[in-house]
């Protein structure tokens, strides 16, 4: 069963379906090799990788498995990055959350407004139970972004990933809707 992708509205961002008109933006952040340092697939080479990447959202949402979800400063318009509800599953009431934004966006607070906003959609919306986040352990911004949230890191996964030919590991964290704190910053 397909899953809409929302539009969503914070004090800063717009958190709306992708458009192909958001190529250039996607080249932008996922060409940048400081950005994905602990992302596990390398910087993209080619340009024609945002159409796959387009194509990839629209499938998400078709197979109702997830929504990914462009983000927009309110007060310019500019696209920032994005975040994502993937793995829904229905049955167990649960999903994994995601994001990734460009470089000059980070420090300002957007990643947890915009995670918050679509946790709010998951747990109000979607009746879930769970979400879930992985980062690489070497990822401290991120961690911080998921503890803001009212995540639980939950345990390591060792030696999950390859980044850059290093093997790395993974934190899981864990937010449960008995836990979540829609309001808190």
């Amino acid at each position: 069963m397909a899953l809409a992708t929302p539009t969503l509205t914070t004090a800063r961002l717009r958190l709306r379906p992708f458009e192909d008109a958001d190529a250039d933006g996607l080249w932008a952040l996922h060409s940048d090799a400081h950005v994905l340092r602990y992302w596990d697939g390398p910087p993209w080479t080619d340009p024609a990788r945002a159409a796959t990447f387009l194509a990839s959202c629209r499938q998400l949402a078709e197979d109702g498995t997830g929504a990914r979800l462009a983000v927009d400063r309110l007060a310019d318009g500019a696209f920032l990055g994005w975040c994502t509800l993937s793995r829904v599953n229905p049955g167990f009431r649960s999903a994994a959350l995601g994001y990734c934004y460009l470089q000059t966006s980070w420090g300002r607070g957007y990643a947890t407004e915009a995670a918050r906003a679509v946790l709010q959609w998951a747990f109000d919306t979607l009746d879930l139970n769970r979400v879930q986040a992985e980062t690489d352990t070497r990822n401290a911004a991120s961690a911080r972004v998921l503890e803001k949230l009212g995540f639980q890191r939950e345990g390591t996964l060792r030696q999950d990933c390859i980044v850059d030919g290093v093997v790395s590991d993974t934190w899981v964290f864990g937010l449960l809707r008995s836990d979540w704190r829609p309001c808190e910053s």
